[in-house]
């Protein structure tokens, strides 16, 4: 069968129309013909007959296989466009538009965090990443997506799957790159007993792993794996949530900067261990609003742990169940607000009713961040600008940093 494709949707398949209805291709772009065989909707055993002038040849050798990636056919100033549009036309969907800054996308070499599935086999080992849509484990040495600290950590992860793994189920390893080493947390692996846990920590030290924690026990931890956040250096606990760049985390922060001003009292939701928390209070008092506990107890203690803060006021506290009511936010100057994927709308409702001046609001979702813009546009606000910040580069993730105000 052969096809135009038309458009991409939002997770990076090209569409074409057909008189059947629309046929869905991976890695295709917009204008370009393609051959295959149809299976249902799918077009497989892709042929490029016209290729489009956006195409490039992929960085990575392992592209064609890995499912890590799905962008790296398409020029960078595709993916940007393509990235913004999603973001335009969630709040188009909300009957809503607003001024674009310069997307800011993140270097190769460069993402901090990733999970890595990992399964022994008859003669060794074989980890990395699944292939698209399925259960094959490929294999990413050269991989150029990762920091290249990560990709160091290669060789103690596949001891880690070598003594802990079996041949008949995957091992889930979680890296994060860390200023005193990788700290990975481990699941799926061999039950705990005393030999295990001793061999496992001298692979920790032979290999320099920071902290490993194994089925949600940490069971070496040779040094704290410390993240820089502004003045203070945080110890996250296992497997939590960090933005997954540091240049990302940088342009969300300057951009979340820019929003809120000259704001001396803030209130930071979701605020993690303290991505924003943190440098922020250099010049501002902040509340830190967060509903995991071990977060909240690591953002406190490298709060205490630097110098030259302002005061910072930490809760632990569900924002999905217990939003801050307006009383609760009448002295605040300005909010930064960074749900996870559902997004914040009752939280986002007592926001509207109390009035903030202004809200920095960060998301990974523009779906479900329109959905809450509307609620603060319909209550007065003006959104001022949206900024896509594209971390997850080659990927179909978008994330954005926007600026709504109250006119007085």
């Amino acid at each position: 069968m052969r096809i135009t494709i038309e458009r991409l949707g939002h997770l990076g398949d090209g569409i074409a129309q057909t008189e059947a209805g629309p046929v869905f291709a991976s890695g295709l772009l917009p204008g370009e013909v393609a051959e295959g065989t149809l299976t249902g909707d799918r077009l497989g055993d892709v042929r490029i007959v016209t290729p489009s002038p956006m195409r490039v040849k992929a960085p990575c050798s392992h592209a064609k296989l890995c499912g890590g990636c799905l962008m790296q056919h398409a020029a960078d100033s595709f993916v940007a466009d393509w990235k913004e549009g999603i973001v335009r036309g969630a709040l188009a969907g909300q009957g809503l538009e607003a001024p674009f800054r310069p997307m800011v996308t993140s270097p190769p070499r460069s993402r901090r965090r990733a999970t890595l599935s990992g399964r022994k086999t008859k003669g060794g080992v074989l980890m990395g990443f699944h292939a698209r849509a399925s259960d094959m484990i490929v294999p990413v040495p050269n991989c150029q997506l990762l920091h290249p600290g990560l990709v160091a950590a290669f060789p103690g992860l596949e001891a880690l799957v070598r003594l802990g793994g079996s041949r008949s189920s995957e091992v889930s390893l979680t890296v994060t790159h860390s200023l005193d080493g990788p700290d990975v947390a481990v699941s799926g692996g061999k039950e705990l007993d005393g030999a295990l846990r001793m061999d496992l920590a001298r692979i920790a030290e032979a290999h320099g792993i920071a902290r490993l924690t194994w089925s949600d026990e940490t069971v070496a931890l040779r040094a704290a794996p410390r993240q820089r956040m502004g003045r203070a250096t945080v110890t996250p606990p296992p497997g939590v949530f960090l933005q997954a760049t540091a240049e990302g985390e940088a342009a969300l922060l300057a951009a979340v900067r820019d929003a809120i001003g000259p704001a001396r009292r803030i209130a930071d939701l979701f605020a993690g261990c303290g991505t924003f928390t943190l440098p922020l209070a250099e010049t501002a008092e902040v509340l830190a609003v967060e509903g995991e506990a071990a977060m909240t107890a690591a953002l406190e203690k490298a709060a205490r742990g630097a110098e030259g803060l302002r005061r910072i006021t930490v809760q632990a506290r569900d924002l999905f169940r217990r939003p801050l009511e307006p009383d609760e936010l009448k002295a605040i100057d300005a909010v930064v607000i960074d749900p996870p994927r559902a997004g914040a709308e009752a939280q986002t409702e007592r926001l509207a009713a109390a009035k903030v001046p202004v809200i920095a609001s960060v998301s990974c979702n523009p779906v479900t961040f329109a959905r809450d813009a509307r609620v603060l546009t319909a209550a007065g606000y003006v959104l001022d600008w949206v900024q896509v910040v594209d971390q997850f580069r080659w990927s179909a993730h978008v994330e954005l940093a926007a600026r709504f105000h109250l006119p007085r």
